[in-house]
């Protein structure tokens, strides 16, 4: 059992915070004293200033391939993600906490027309290798993008660019309102392709560091660019580790063997709370949240084609309880796709949690406890839901847990496959009936996104074969629409057309910290879910 694993058992049982703490310290010391848990060691390791030369070492739970990060490549599934987060590329444009864009290595962006936009890149901004980024550059990176990246060329729909200078000119295909906030994804990131993708997977991009190893699933090391064009990098050398295990995490950065971390065990925090480490928290629009399966080849078809099943699912899963209890209050509860705090999340409504409520509407539609097992069945069909979810992000085991609890009390049956490959099997058909996942739904400041991605007959992740007549046909309207308080008005209807099905739900979003020594500064969480490693990085 987990020293996890361990907390959690106690907390249910005690449900005290003090005594939580307290229980924690004691399984701490008893860690470090037995050394049960690899890399336990510090001292000697401890990553510190050492004379003229600063090192740092970063443990993140999220580089791996099982979150579609096998690299930094930005042109390579999600690998943008990595490239932008441990400042190695960076984009045209920068999203604020606020959800607008501002100007990086663009000076400007005007949209001409609807289906042309003027981009002045600044003139300061060069590579790694000291190679100017002009216009030429970014749009071979372009170019390149979207001739292997599916993804990319169905959002930004691009059909032609033309540099001059440091002026660029992107001519898109259909009016496309939000192709600057598209190239501000990490596929965005400007990288040389006068260099190319290196077969060690270290670009070159534009950044304050400089990547010089990279291994799925392990580390990526990197170093200062000593030509940085946007200021001075504090930090020599720094080491990103994939510590995927949240007692493993704790403890390394307990003992000083790392310097930060990212995606840590809510059961942990406790242990941080004091004037050795910091916390840099942030409200996020990262949503856990799930879609059900429609493909008529599944098994379980004849239990998701019911409205009232889907219904008595949403009204079964108790989001207060997840955040309150699971979360240790370190998110907040959600009703659609997106915050209230953006225009296009205020004003859509769902059903609540109501267990009472659920069972009646199953034995209304003839879902009933016939054999006294606990679990309904209908026409011999026994009402049993295969849940596919992910361990990389530590909250959707705890969210699959706490929902079969739940659904189990209206007559649910839950069968929880928690796996590194639910993307492969979220592509089979027939192998789930509930994929549950967590994304960043208007991480780029705009909803549209997240319906491109996940809801449309287009969807490149619409995996569960959902389709809407009416969404379909509301998505062409927000495609064409460039006044921001449309785009919202339609969003709202958007989400609304999920919620009335109950073909998707929305649990929680996250409030994302990551937690540091008290002498590292520099560091901050941000909504968007990128810019960790940046310039101001420094250890005092």
């Amino acid at each position: 059992m987990t020293l996890e694993r361990v907390v959690k058992n106690y907390y249910f049982i005690i449900k005290g915070e003090n005594i939580m703490k307290k229980i924690l310290a004691v399984l701490l010391m008893l860690c470090i004293a037995v050394g049960i848990l690899s890399g336990c060691g510090g001292g000697s390791n401890t990553p510190v200033a050492s004379g003229k030369k600063k090192t740092f070492v970063f443990g993140d739970t999220t580089f791996n391939a099982e979150n579609e990060e096998p690299d930094i490549n930005p042109h390579n599934a999600y690998s943008g993600w990595p490239c932008i987060r441990y400042g190695v590329g960076e984009t045209l444009m920068k999203i604020a906490d606020d959800g607008t864009l501002k100007p990086w290595l663009a000076q400007s962006a005007k949209n001409v027309n609807e289906t042309t936009w003027e981009i002045v890149i600044k003139d300061a901004v060069r590579f790694s290798n000291g190679k100017k980024c002009d216009a030429a550059a970014v749009k071979a990176c372009l170019e390149h993008l979207i001739k292997v990246h599916e993804r990319a060329a169905g959002n930004l729909k691009i059909a032609s660019i033309k540099a001059d200078g440091q002026k660029l000119t992107i001519v898109t295909s259909e009016p496309n309102p939000i192709l600057m906030n598209y190239l501000s994804e990490g596929y965005g990131c400007i990288i040389d392709m006068e260099t190319g993708l290196p077969k060690n997977g270290c670009v070159v991009g534009t950044g304050p560091f400089v990547a010089t190893e990279v291994v799925t699933d392990n580390h990526v090391k990197l170093v200062k660019n000593a030509k940085y064009w946007d200021g001075n990098v504090k930090i020599d050398e720094v080491t990103v580790r994939t510590i995927s295990n949240g007692d493993t995490l704790a403890m390394a950065l307990q003992s000083g063997e790392i310097n930060a971390a990212y995606g840590m065990a809510y059961a942990s925090y406790p242990l941080f709370e004091n004037d050795k480490f910091k916390f840099s928290s942030i409200q996020t629009s990262r949503c856990f949240w799930g879609m059900m399966n429609f493909h008529k080849e599944n098994p379980g078809y004849r239990i998701m084609s019911d409205p009232a099943v889907r219904k008595a699912i949403a009204m079964g899963i108790n989001k207060k309880g997840f955040v309150d209890v699971l979360l240790k209050g370190y998110g907040y509860t959600a009703t659609g796709a997106f915050p209230d705090s953006f225009a296009f999340g205020k004003g859509v409504n769902t059903v609540s949690y109501d267990p009472g409520q659920a069972k009646k509407i199953l034995q209304d539609a003839g879902w009933v406890d016939t054999d006294g097992d606990g679990i309904r069945e209908k026409d011999g069909v026994k009402l049993a839901i295969r849940w596919l979810t992910y361990p990389s992000r530590q909250e959707l085991p705890l969210l699959a847990e706490s929902a079969q609890a739940t659904l189990k009390d209206i007559g649910i049956e839950v069968q929880i496959n928690n796996t590194k490959n639910h993307n492969s099997i979220r592509k089979d058909p027939k192998a789930w009936d509930i994929w549950v996942s967590a994304n960043v739904n208007a991480g780029l400041g705009d909803p549209q996104n997240f319906f491109d991605t996940y809801c449309l007959d287009s969807s490149i992740k619409n995996s569960g074969g959902h389709h809407s007549d009416n969404l379909e046909k509301l998505a062409v309207q927000l495609r064409g629409a460039f006044d921001p308080g449309e785009r919202a008005k339609i969003a709202v209807k958007m989400q609304q057309e999920l919620l009335d099905d109950n073909s998707y739900f929305f649990c929680s979003f996250l409030r994302m910290s990551m937690i540091m020594q008290a002498n590292v500064t520099g560091i901050a969480a941000h909504t968007c879910d990128f810019y960790e490693l940046t310039a101001d990085l420094d250890i005092k």
